[in-house]
């Protein structure tokens, strides 16, 4: 140990400085505050000297030396989050920040979306002519359509049949000529070269006080054809009648006449039909239709159901001169 230390007792050097004032050699320190040397141990650590900063904890732990820590650098303190502002109103914090553009994409197609909807639903709902009908008229409209959902189902029944017995080898040649005479029968009747017979209906157009128009025989052929009319003909207070097919044209005469297919009827005109008759007087009948019209404008439509109806007029056959069958 140098001159300049000496040692405290405690396993820590201590610098050589003034220490502790006393009196001459033996003499004790004449200071008032001054403790008794009676009563101070050999043992007993004097106090730290005023260079260092701090005690040691009572486990040991080390101290800090002042001169370290002056020549220390500063240690900046950690930083710490701080809390996040209270959003304001109409400021980003009110929104949760800014929105993506994926955001803004999806808010325009729900906005689409929702308007497509409302424009549909005000325009099923403003439908002028279902908001007008009663409640059996559209019963009866129910009815003709079920009626010619069953009636199509028939027939792709009966043309199933048909292709089973074609395709069953021997037989198939005699069923294949039963279906072509059947096929020619069909066609003969709508091509209006065969006569045809079964149930169906008599309409009678009776005019009122001014004739009957040839756009509203041509929206009674509609109508029946619509409801599933399979042959018809219209015939005048004199004359023969006039067989109706799909090329069939309707004109306004002369002096309240109806020209069909170039020769001229007067009226009353009555048309009769063949198909079923429940279906087709349903369709006449509904607001807004033929009976409607012409009772609009001072006539009268009468409808007679008949169990079995004549269509016996012929339309001459026509000479094709550009359509050919397909091979």
């Amino acid at each position: 140990m140098s001159d300049e230390q000496r040692e405290t007792g405690t396993g820590w050097p201590e610098p050589a400085g003034p220490g502790r004032r006393s009196g001459p050699a033996g003499e004790p320190d004449p200071r008032p505050d001054a403790p008794d040397p009676d009563e101070i141990s050999p043992l007993v650590a004097p106090p730290e000297p005023e260079s260092r900063v701090g005690d040691a904890d009572d486990d040991g732990g080390p101290t800090v030396n002042l001169a370290e820590a002056v020549a220390a650098p500063p240690q900046e303190p950690e930083p710490t989050s701080a809390p996040a502002p209270a959003p304001t109103k109409g400021g980003p914090g009110a929104w949760g920040g800014r929105l993506s553009s994926a955001g803004v994409m999806i808010a325009v197609l729900l906005a689409l979306l929702g308007f497509t909807l409302v424009v549909q639903l005000k325009t099923t709902s403003t439908d002028p002519t279902l908001a007008a009908t009663r409640q059996e008229d559209l019963v009866r409209i129910f009815s003709d359509l079920d009626s010619r959902e069953k009636r199509l189902q028939q027939d792709i029944e009966a043309l199933e049949e048909s292709q089973r017995q074609l395709r069953s080898g021997e037989q198939g040649r005699q069923a294949a000529l039963e279906e072509a005479r059947r096929r020619a029968d069909q066609l003969g009747i709508l091509a209006g070269t065969l006569p045809a017979r079964g149930p169906g209906l008599a309409v009678r157009f009776v005019p009122g006080g001014k004739p009957i128009a040839a756009e509203r025989i041509l929206d009674a052929v509609q109508e029946l054809r619509g409801a599933g009319a399979e042959a018809m003909q219209i015939s005048g207070a004199g004359g023969s009648p006039v067989r109706i097919i799909a090329s069939t044209y309707f004109l306004d005469g002369q002096n309240g006449s109806l020209v069909v297919d170039g020769r001229s009827l007067s009226g009353p005109y009555t048309i009769t039909v063949i198909g079923d008759p429940t279906t087709m007087s349903t369709a006449l009948k509904i607001p807004g239709g033929v009976a409607a019209t012409v009772a609009g404008d001072g006539g009268n439509v009468i409808v007679e159901e008949r169990e079995v109806a004549e269509v016996s007029a012929l339309h001459g056959p026509m000479k094709l001169e550009h359509a050919r069958p397909v091979s």
